[in-house]
């Protein structure tokens, strides 16, 4: 094996930094950006004349004007208005909107919700899997346990079916799981995959996420959330490909057991000891 200097560990750390820095910015970019637009929208809402055909309106000439770009159908210029509606009366939170992350953003719409009904990573140990098994059993397998399912995901959940069917352009599509969260009031779709996390998953899920608020939704509900449940996701890779996404969800991993004792006793060993150093 090739010997490697031990300083090039500091070129590296000199990439990594500038990759942040640059995204950092790129996010700050964004947001001021959706922000404007919002303000913008909000002060014409006051015309007698905006609505929906007045939003396709300015959806269409900003496609003329930039054919291709991606976010700004009905659906994310009225997510921008309500973005900077929500938050315009807040001097502490504006304050801080650029150092955070716009799928964050979109995810803290609904004032009086102070606790995040969603976790990063769900514990399945009740499934029972084999140790190779496909996407469709793993549904079958929720749905046989439901019970325990909604215990894990926490309060307020309430199932509505499986194998969802949308119809759009004729054709028909189906949500793995969906259900409504009462906190929330809105509904949420799940998708379920049993491998790694891949960024074509968002693409499908705003597709999801827009047939059920045209088709599903209430007018007193609020914008549907989306919830990818992967077997393993990387963080970055989930970063980049929601950064630009209008719709509010979520990319958590599930387990199907918990960590080993002897696992987690170590690790937190390992905590102890770096305290104790750091305490010296």
């Amino acid at each position: 094996m090739k010997e490697v200097n031990s300083a090039f560990p500091q070129v590296t750390d000199i990439i990594e930094t500038a990759k942040n820095s640059a995204y950092k910015k790129v996010n700050e970019e964004l947001i001021n950006m959706y922000w404007n637009i919002g303000a913008f929208l909000s002060k014409e809402a006051e015309n007698a004349a905006f609505g929906d055909a007045y939003i396709d309106s300015i959806s269409e000439y900003i496609q003329e004007q930039f054919p291709g770009i991606k976010g700004f159908n009905r659906r994310g210029l009225y997510r921008m208005k309500k973005f900077y509606e929500t938050y315009v009366s807040d001097e502490f939170v504006t304050a801080l909107l650029t150092q955070i992350s716009w799928t964050k953003v979109l995810l803290e719409p609904i004032k009086g919700l102070k606790e995040n009904p969603f976790m990063d990573t769900y514990v399945m140990e009740f499934l029972d899997m084999p140790q190779i098994y496909k996407e469709q059993d793993f549904r079958k397998a929720l749905i046989h346990n439901m019970k325990d399912f909604i215990l894990e995901l926490g309060k307020d959940f309430t199932f509505i079916d499986e194998e969802y069917r949308v119809q759009v352009g004729g054709e028909d599509f189906a949500i793995d799981l969906l259900f409504f969260h009462r906190g929330l009031q809105c509904l949420v779709a799940f998708e379920l995959k049993i491998g790694k996390f891949k960024p074509e998953y968002i693409s499908k899920m705003d597709f999801y996420l827009e047939a059920l608020d045209r088709q599903k939704k209430k007018e007193h509900e609020n914008p549907s959330v989306g919830l990818i449940l992967c077997a393993s996701k990387n963080d970055e890779v989930v970063e980049y490909a929601m950064s630009r996404s209008m719709s509010p969800m979520l990319v958590s991993e599930y387990k199907l057991q918990l960590p080993d004792k002897k696992i987690l006793e170590k690790k937190l060993q390992e905590l102890v000891n770096i305290s104790q150093i750091e305490k010296e």
